[in-house]
């Protein structure tokens, strides 16, 4: 039997698998917006930790970490560097997200911050800006599973049909059982995803080399320029290295698809739990990064019109694996693009629906909402799809442009959570600032620090300037967002005992849940910007 099939018939085993589980979580689940985007707000410790652990083990990790190694050298290990970082604003934000969330029933970002400054535009303006970050994220994993199916079965399985192929069942279980589906198949990818870059790293350095130690020996002989910052070519400098740490540490927290999580912990200690741990995963990148290195000898610098590529080229041509040892190894890398891409088109769907159409259709009913998540779902991904057929860019550089545009929203939550001076009108202006200097640091290059770090300088600087010179808002209404947890989870349990009314709140059971404070914003009814 020819290998090409081998592989090819061990992905779709693979796949079935996960669809079958995927579809399964589904049971059970009520069909409520909360249940469909938040899980139920009942996510423990052990599914968390892998929802969130799909954030770093992507298409990004299994195709651009190796090609930034192979193309560059050390300046890759900032990915390392930020990884063992990225969760700790979490464990000062998060559990207050997430007590704010349980009081006034929040089950989104721009629900949070659109409340806290009373604005509908926000809440629109906050949700164009997750989906124009998310589908280019999206895209990433996309084209990353077109690649790995294209090279692994010589061209047998084409880019268009592989990545159609694997996205389909992301589609499948996402639409029917949103965020309990993404989470227990999460947990089986995660796995997988662990066990085969471990075993891929390390199989590919010692079948060529020996030992990771020879591999460096024969680098620093031939290639020494690879081993010292600034790296190889002129792509990095100390400044791009440092301010590209810098933008994924103060950004991760801020994707939407991760700040949602915050609602969804069942409890605090979950929460705290996960940072704890977390940066465990960052040394599950290392064999990865291994093979990029070892493309520096086994290829040789330059030899790819794509980097991304080096850790194909170098299972598939260079190491010559076993089909049956491709084809697991295939599902292992296929599944961290599944992982990452299933959070993606859920949060995009979740966002359009829960911060674009909610606040300008006000009286949607809950099923009709999550059945347009579901459709939404189907249609960001088809979108996201398209673009991996014609996208050039490569990985590295979509995944920083997207970062680019979410740490945006780092003024907004740390002037929500801790700010009562700040206002409408100062979080519109440094928004706005934040995104202009962006773009303009992008297209214009003329410095080496990421685009996303100067918008954020402009972004805090003019939220605080235009704060401070206009009227602020009334204190009852800010003071809520800036109280603590435990005097948050205080006033919720004196409410439902019926002691006081929920502030921001038409105090009415949700619909099948126990009593209990929900929030429904006054958005509706006032202030659009």
């Amino acid at each position: 039997m020819e290998g090409w099939i081998v592989v090819t018939g061990i992905v779709i085993l693979y796949l079935v698998v996960v669809l079958a589980v995927g579809l399964r979580a589904s049971r059970g689940e009520s069909a409520t917006l909360e249940g469909y985007v938040a899980g139920g707000r009942n996510v423990g410790i052990i599914v968390l930790f892998f929802i969130l652990g799909a954030e770093i083990f992507s298409s990004f990790t299994f195709l651009g970490a190796p090609g930034a190694a192979y193309n560059a050298g050390v300046p890759a290990l900032y990915i390392l560097a930020y990884l063992s970082m990225a969760l700790i604003m979490w464990w000062f934000i998060g559990p207050r997200i997430a007590a704010l969330g349980r009081r006034y029933g929040y089950i989104s970002q721009a629900g949070l911050i659109s409340d806290r400054f009373q604005s509908k535009g926000m809440s629109v303006t906050m949700a164009i800006m997750s989906v124009l970050a998310l589908v280019p994220y999206l895209t990433i994993q996309i084209t990353g599973v077109g690649l790995l199916f294209s090279f692994a079965t010589e061209g047998k399985v084409p880019f268009w049909l592989g990545s159609l192929l694997a996205f389909g069942v992301v589609t499948a279980y996402v639409f029917a059982s949103g965020l309990k589906g993404i989470g227990w198949t999460n947990l089986l990818q995660g796995v997988l995803m662990v066990v085969v870059a471990w075993v891929m790293g390390l199989t590919i350095v010692y079948q060529l080399f020996g030992s990771p130690a020879e591999m460096f020996t024969q680098i620093e002989i031939n290639y020494p320029e690879f081993l010292s910052m600034p790296g190889a070519g002129a792509a990095w400098s100390w400044t791009k290295f440092g301010s590209a740490i810098l933008l994924s540490v103060l950004g991760f927290i801020m994707w939407p698809h991760v700040f949602m999580k915050s609602y969804s912990a069942d409890s605090s200690q979950s929460i705290k739990r996960t940072v704890v741990f977390y940066p465990l995963y960052a040394l599950l990148v290392i064999p990865i990064l291994f093979i990029g290195f070892a493309g520096i000898i086994g290829i040789g610098p330059g030899e790819l019109e794509r980097p991304d590529q080096v850790l194909l080229q170098m299972a598939v041509y260079v190491a010559n694996l076993h089909p049956v040892v491709l084809g697991i190894m295939l599902a292992g890398a296929i599944a961290a693009a599944m992982s990452t891409g299933a959070n993606l088109a859920h949060t995009a769907a979740s966002v359009v629906v829960k911060d674009l159409v909610l606040p300008l259709k006000t009286n949607l009913p809950d099923r009709s909402a999550v059945k347009l998540s579901r459709w939404l779902v189907v249609l960001i991904s088809l979108v996201a799809y398209i673009f991996s057929l014609v996208n050039s860019a490569t990985l590295v550089e979509l995944f920083l442009m997207s970062y680019g545009i979410v740490v945006q929203f780092l003024p907004l939550t740390y002037a929500t959570l801790y700010w009562k001076r700040a206002n409408r009108a100062g979080a519109f202006a440094g928004t706005a600032a934040g995104l202009a200097v962006m773009v303009f640091f992008h297209f214009s290059k003329i410095t080496d620090i990421e685009p996303g770090i100067m918008g954020l300088i402009a972004n805090t600087i003019v939220l605080i300037a235009v704060s401070l010179a206009t009227p602020a808002m009334p204190e009852e209404h800010t003071a809520k967002f800036t109280a603590s947890c435990e005097e948050l989870a205080t006033a919720g349990v004196a409410q439902a005992a019926g002691v006081q009314n929920a502030p921001l709140a038409d105090a009415a059971p949700e619909p099948e849940a126990a009593p209990q404070p929900v929030h429904r914003s006054r958005l509706a009814g006032e202030n659009a910007l």
